[in-house]
């Protein structure tokens, strides 16, 4: 049964769980109204699976959930590490977990609770960091898993901190502006009476269903119950650029993608095996997610040349007819128009959102959630490569599918750690309280200008530079382009890396990843010892 069947009936038993909740029915419908529970634990029974899905991160045919996806990819790269089992343990053990529950007074007067988590994998690096997603199937499991993930994206592209990671359980479609700061803002105080939060305890980010309105919401509940904390703009990272934001955060975690990606299609050798060319250029591409990621990898590739010639989303998807790739710029201006990308013009569309990721290209780009690519339908992928832009897309089981296939796996570990670079570079900011480029851009403006004037007057002959071409190269650094160039220095040594260390080990490119990842970690306590 197709995911979208599962959403389907999931969205029915909601409807009868609010008809028997009296509270619930007075805040939606404006009376109280109570149904019996047959109905309820008929259709329970047929979405049980879906439920392990959502709840636990696992896709609904046996495959591990989340938590024990990690663990299992952690395991195959332990396998590899010099390290002592007592020092694997910690390195892979989630050092502290926080449930939460407080009462949310709505606007219609109505009271409901809210359930919360806040965990911190791994303390070797301070402060620990990890975004905050407000989604229905938050739950513990999915929290610690995503939370290890950041500890090893993190280690292996060599950002100082520890892994951590928040969820509030709610679907915020369904609630108020205001009603989402409300909860936000009680999150926060909640984090910061426990001390799960600070500059340099614990530094939340945006996740799926957050953005940088929530964030600023963060930093401005942190620095009211922190007034004298001076360095409290740096609380939280992916704020809007008027609260300390970075020029280039939006962007980062699919430009980070895009790099990767280019250097792989790059590599002459690791294409040829692939019976491909090099180059972006003409390369097919399915981007699986139209959210903040997968509309940014979608605009860099297409840039450069690639064919985006499929999107999915969670309603359904949509095909290039034309043969030409699609309009990102154009889908986007669609999307902020009909709030979906269905029916997009020159498209066929698919309401199974799930048979798009089993169309023939190059590369398919998981840009969602996780376990969206599974052992059920991992033997009828057709792409060559898989660039994992979203956590976890692709199970254990899965993977062993697919590389049995010759498919290429460019992991998550490395391919989405573009955010937490970034996030790394805003924190930087705040803790400096002053953004790059003030003290250098003008500088370096009349440094060149006086080397242009200098060969102008030596060898020029009479001969100007025009002005369009004067202005190019005198142009000094602004604050997006320090961020761009960290990015990118960032994600290709690392690529590098984790290329180099695949084929030292003879490994796959995700176990690379988590021993680099694995090798780190265990050197920091090594050299730090425990304490006491």
């Amino acid at each position: 049964m197709r995911i979208n069947q599962f959403n389907c009936l999931s969205k029915l038993i909601q409807t009868v769980d609010q008809l028997h909740h009296p509270t619930i029915c007075r805040r939606q419908f404006g009376t109280a109204a109570t149904v019996g529970g047959t109905v309820r634990q008929a259709l329970g029974q047929i979405v049980e699976t879906k439920d392990s899905v959502e709840n636990h991160g696992a896709a609904p045919h046996g495959d591990p959930n989340f938590l024990e996806s990690v663990d299992i990819y952690f395991d195959r790269a332990a396998a590899y590490a010099q390290s002592t089992p007592d020092i694997l343990a910690q390195i892979k053990a989630c050092n502290n977990v926080m449930r939460l529950q407080f009462p949310l007074k709505c606007g219609n007067g109505t009271v409901e609770l809210i359930e919360a988590y806040r965990a911190q994998h791994s303390h070797h690096r301070l402060p620990v960091k990890g975004g905050i997603r407000m989604a229905p199937n938050v739950d513990a499991n999915e929290t610690m898993a995503l939370a290890a993930l950041m500890t090893f994206k993190c280690a292996v592209v060599d950002v100082p901190f520890g892994g951590a990671k928040g969820g509030i359980k709610i679907d915020p479609n369904k609630y108020t502006s205001t009603e989402k700061e409300t909860i936000i803002r009680r999150y926060t105080s909640e984090l910061v009476k426990k001390n799960f939060i600070g500059p340099a305890l614990d530094v939340p980010a945006p996740d799926y269903g957050t953005g940088p309105q929530e964030m600023a919401w963060i930093k401005d509940t942190f620095e009211h119950l922190r007034p004298t904390d001076i360095n409290g703009s740096a609380c939280v990272t992916g704020k809007p650029l008027e609260e300390g934001g970075i020029d280039g955060r939006q962007e980062a975690t699919g430009l980070g993608v895009f790099f990767c990606v280019r250097e792989f299609l790059n590599d002459k050798e690791l294409v040829s095996k692939l019976n491909m060319n090099p180059g972006v250029k003409g390369k097919t591409f399915i981007v699986q997610g139209f959210g903040n990621v997968g509309r940014h990898t979608a605009d860099k590739l297409a840039a450069a040349g690639g064919k985006i010639i499929a999107v999915a989303e969670y309603d359904g998807g949509i095909v290039d007819e034309t043969g030409e790739g699609l309009d990102i710029t154009a889908i986007k201006a669609y999307q902020a128009t009909k709030k979906s990308i269905l029916g997009f013009p020159g498209t066929t569309t698919r309401r199974d959102s799930g048979e798009i990721l089993e169309l023939e290209c190059d590369v398919l780009i998981p840009a969602a959630l996780e376990s969206q690519i599974h052992s059920r339908n991992a033997h009828r992928i057709k792409a060559k490569v898989i660039a994992e832009a979203a956590n976890g897309p692709v199970t254990p089981r899965a993977e062993v599918i697919l590389e049995k296939r010759g498919i290429v796996i460019l992991p998550d570990l490395l391919l989405n750690a573009g955010g937490v670079t970034v996030s790394y570079f805003e924190w930087l900011k705040n803790l400096n309280h002053m953004h790059f480029g003030r003290m250098s851009r003008r500088m370096e403006e009349s440094g060149k200008k006086a080397l242009i004037d200098a060969l102008e007057n030596q060898f020029g002959n009479g001969t100007k530079l025009s002005e369009d071409l004067r202005s190019q190269i005198v142009k000094g650094n602004t604050e997006v382009d320090f961020v761009y160039s960290g990015l990118e220095e960032t994600m290709l040594v690392s690529w590098d890396n984790v290329r180099r260390t695949a084929q030292i080990k003879g490994c796959n490119y995700r176990t690379a990843a988590y021993l680099i990842a694995i090798e780190r970690i265990a050197t920091c306590y090594k050299v730090s010892g425990i304490f006491p």
